[in-house]
């Protein structure tokens, strides 16, 4: 009995902690159903058209499905009317042009594989029973051997892989049944009608509330662009911003989520070739013509990674406690910060003009002063004087951050020609300029000084780092066009 007591209460052990954990199963699973119906709920909210995609799938799926319920078009079709069914579920994508493309891939794919599997049958056929199948085999091996090579390609892995897979699949099937069926045509008539019910109910359902891979697209690029001006209207801010007890408590690592949304930006290719791929196959819609330059698009979307490239290397320098000397931050400060500016101002405009459809007239100005600002931190930096080697070492972060902005410079010029080219190329409307009488547009940021004893003979404005001189008893001048003070 001494030996068997442990051995119970290890049973009894057991037996209690399964217990606890059955009773707290109904709550873990109302848990995680609640959890589920939120995430759920969310997943629709930030986009309702998955929902109403959803609905058209299942639409098309019960409509096909009447192949098999209808007595008469089961009488007539027989089990080929399946084909229909897999049709839906392989080609009903999420925009207009995902459906068309596959649709149509997928149609002239199995019309062309049903012609050669028909053919391949009856040569097959000429050699005997016993010869046929040697021949199907070694036609079957030639052709998908062929076929699958081709997808080796990088244009036809870009745009013709799925067709290429169909045509293998179809053409596959054909011959194998051929062997067997002896009413083949019969049979590749009836799997080639089908498809194209299928593919032709995903079609019209596709135009329900339709979702435009093209507009789509057109509002990826534009985002991105807006994406990086974001970052630079604030980089100039976060890098100048003085140092105090060795940490930065301006502002909070939660006011900063919007230093980091360019790291979208670098992943956006795939999506945007993707997208640019399926807009080809998309009729005329909104604002899109037929023939709309959806490659320049890429070429956008290139540059503007290109540029959140050079803002990756960028931000490594926000938090770094490599400080330069002083007097040579402040000398460099004026210039890096306006080009930041400029630069964020120009991008955007350039994402307004992208989004509206309208000519980018005014991200011209901003990269000229941009460009201005280069030579001004040229001038600034020849009249820097260095004592030391260590002085020279010192102003090596803050120096580089200067050559990375000015890169960046160069790749907003880029970036500007290109959307001016797509203006070009897409028609954009021109817009009149219209000047606010009541609230002035300012673009550049100042400051004004206190008074202080002795000075109140006049008074200090800066801006863009330059300080002009005014009596008090005169009218204030009133601010040039494209200048911002900030009091």
């Amino acid at each position: 009995m001494e030996i068997d007591q442990p051995t119970i209460q290890q049973k009894a052990g057991h037996f209690t902690r399964a217990w606890s954990w059955f009773k707290a199963l109904p709550g873990e699973a109302k848990a995680k159903a609640i959890k589920v119906a939120k995430s759920s709920k969310k997943l629709g909210e930030d986009d309702p058209r998955r929902v109403i995609h959803s609905l058209k799938v299942g639409l098309a799926l019960t409509f096909v499905s009447f192949f098999y319920y209808s007595r008469p078009l089961y009488d007539d079709f027989g089990q080929s009317g399946m084909w229909a069914v897999l049709t839906v579920v392989v080609i009903f994508e999420f925009t207009v042009g995902g459906t068309l493309s596959k649709g149509l891939y997928r149609g002239l794919a199995t019309l062309l594989a049903c012609a050669l599997g028909f053919g391949a049958s009856n040569l097959a056929s000429h050699f005997g029973r016993k010869g046929q199948p040697i021949v199907l085999g070694i036609l079957v091996f030639l052709l998908v051997a062929a076929s699958t090579f081709t997808r080796f390609f990088p244009r036809i892995k870009a745009r013709y892989d799925y067709g290429v897979v169909i045509f293998i699949l179809t053409f596959s099937l054909v011959c194998v049944s051929g062997y067997r069926v002896e009413k083949l045509l019969v049979l590749a008539l009836q799997r080639l009608s089908t498809i194209l019910v299928g593919g032709a109910i995903c079609i019209l359902l596709s135009f329900i509330f339709p979702v435009w891979a093209g507009e789509d697209l057109h509002k990826l690029v534009a985002s991105n662009v807006e994406k990086l001006a974001k970052y630079l209207e604030g980089f100039g801010g976060e890098f100048f911003q003085p140092l105090e007890d060795g940490r930065n408590d301006k502002v909070s690592n939660t006011d900063k989520s919007f230093l980091r949304r360019y790291k979208n930006v670098l992943n956006s290719k795939s999506t945007e070739e993707s997208l640019a791929n399926l807009a080809r196959w998309e009729p005329r819609h909104g604002r899109f013509g037929f023939r709309h330059p959806w490659k320049q698009y890429l070429k956008i979307g290139s540059l503007s990674r290109r540029c959140a490239y050079q803002i990756e290397a960028l931000d490594a320098y926000i938090n770094s406690h490599n400080q330069a000397p002083l007097k040579f931050r402040c000398k460099i400060q004026g210039p890096c910060t306006r080009m930041s500016i400029e630069c964020s101002m120009a991008l955007e405009s350039l994402a307004s003009a992208i989004k509206t459809m309208t000519l980018p007239s005014s991200a011209n100005v901003h990269v000229e002063n941009s460009k201005t600002a280069i030579k001004d931190l040229k001038i600034a930096i020849k009249t820097v004087s260095l004592d030391h080697d260590q002085d020279l070492l010192a102003i090596v972060p803050a120096a580089t951050v200067a050559s990375m902005i000015i890169e960046i410079v160069k790749c907003v010029e880029s970036l500007s020609e290109s959307v001016h080219e797509l203006s070009d190329l897409a028609h954009f409307k021109s817009v009149e300029p219209t000047v606010s009488l009541e609230k002035p547009q300012f673009l550049h940021r100042g400051s004004i000084k206190p008074l202080l004893e002795g000075d109140a003979d006049r008074v200090i404005i800066a801006i863009d780092g330059k300080s002009a001189e005014s009596p008090e008893s005169e009218n204030t001048q009133a601010p040039m066009p494209g200048q911002r003070l900030e009091v």
